[in-house]
C-alpha cells in the first residue's frame, strides 16, 4: 500500500505577508473602534505564522 501524499500548505509566506499588510492598513482606518483589538490580535498572529 502506498504512503499517503503529504499535505501542501494552502498559504505561502508571501501570502501571509500580503494579508498582514492588508490587515494593518484596515487597522489604521478603524483604530478607534471596538473591532480594532480583534484586528490588532489578528495582525500579530499573522506575523508569528509567517515566521514558521
Amino acid at each position: 500500500m502506498a504512503e499517503p501524499q503529504r499535505a501542501r500548505a494552502v498559504l505561502s509566506t508571501e501570502d501571509f505577508r500580503l494579508i498582514r499588510e492588508a490587515v494593518l492598513s484596515h487597522l489604521k482606518q478603524i483604530e478607534d473602534t471596538p473591532d480594532s483589538v480583534k484586528f490588532s490580535n489578528l495582525y500579530h498572529r499573522l506575523g508569528s505564522a509567517a515566521g514558521r
